[in-house]
């Protein structure tokens, strides 16, 4: 292949952060099995006291057994090797997994939320008594789930993930608590509902961001913490870049970006420092500066874009 064609690629490297998830399996699957057991308790919970709280924080609490679910299955999809018909793996089916588990959550959510305000015109009669025991063994659960996270969160972004999870499953737990004080001590009903909606909207907007975040990575928008025109500005200011252009950057899942470009290099510089160095001062450069997974450049001298462009067509 011609000087001006030249291909260069960086080698594919574990992310830190998988690496530091992995150090924590096994407190993940603590957590989630805890999670789990809990959720289940607090729908029995809920049956037995009536409490549309409860039943909504164990919903809440199906959610953040997805995420968990979702951490530990990123780490089992990063140490599986690629294929010579899957290049990256199946990472993307994490991103997948998101977008459904997105479509159950609005359910549950809207589910949660529409029970709360029939309950406003339709009061029931909850047993405050069974909501603070139900809703201590949940808060007490969760605790012990964070507790087992909170130094992983610290050195991984996938840990982190799941104990702020863990930590809104400890809020839901408090907002049961205090509505069953308030039955108790009040005799009011309305309590009950009030904190199902809390929790509800604790669910929703979480939910819709996660959506946004799985339908950008599928529709392969650049990273958000990836400013475009930032690198472009830090290609052009290598000695020699003329121009860049096909420039593109997206995310195969989470925490594997990807970037591609093609860089019009002078044909002086190339013949006086050669491919090979000009290919690893872009990598450095990129390296540095982004925290890009996987970057593919391709070097051309000038004019030859319009070329490529009638190739192309």
């Amino acid at each position: 292949m011609g000087a001006g064609h030249d291909h260069g690629h960086t080698h594919t490297h574990v992310p830190a952060t998988a690496t530091a998830a992995a150090a924590y399996r096994g407190r993940l699957r603590v957590a989630l099995s805890i999670t789990l057991g809990v959720m289940v308790v607090e729908i029995v919970g809920g049956v037995l006291a009536d409490s549309l709280a409860l039943v909504a924080d164990a919903a809440h609490m199906a959610t953040d057994a997805l995420g968990l679910g979702m951490a530990l299955l990123a780490i089992h999809f990063a140490n599986r090797p690629p294929s010579a018909n899957r290049t990256f793996g199946l990472a993307r089916a994490e991103i997948l997994a998101a977008l459904a588990n997105c479509l159950l959550l609005l359910g549950v959510g809207g589910y949660v939320l529409y029970e709360a305000v029939q309950r406003f015109f339709t009061p029931a009669t909850t047993e405050g008594g069974l909501m603070i025991w139900f809703g201590g063994i949940g808060l007490v659960a969760n605790m012990i789930s964070m507790s087992l996270l909170i130094r992983g969160q610290s050195e991984s972004l996938n840990v982190r993930g799941a104990f702020l999870e863990v930590a809104a499953d400890a809020l839901g737990s408090v907002a049961v608590l205090i509505s069953a004080v308030v039955i108790l001590t009040t005799g009011w009903q309305t309590a009950d509902p009030i904190a199902s909606l809390v929790i509800g909207l604790m669910i929703v907007p979480r939910t819709l961001k996660l959506l946004r975040e799985t339908l950008d990575v599928l529709l392969e928008s650049a990273p958000k913490d990836v400013d475009m025109a930032e690198v472009r500005s830090h290609i052009l200011a290598l000695d020699g870049v003329e121009d860049v252009h096909d420039l593109h950057a997206w995310t195969i899942t989470s925490g594997m970006p990807v970037l591609s470009a093609h860089v019009v290099v002078r044909s002086d510089v190339l013949n006086a420092i050669g491919h090979e160095k000009m290919l690893h001062e872009l990598q450095g450069c990129l390296g540095h500066h982004f925290d890009v997974e996987h970057c593919t450049f391709q070097l051309e001298p000038s004019g030859h874009a319009e070329h490529e462009a009638r190739l192309c067509h």
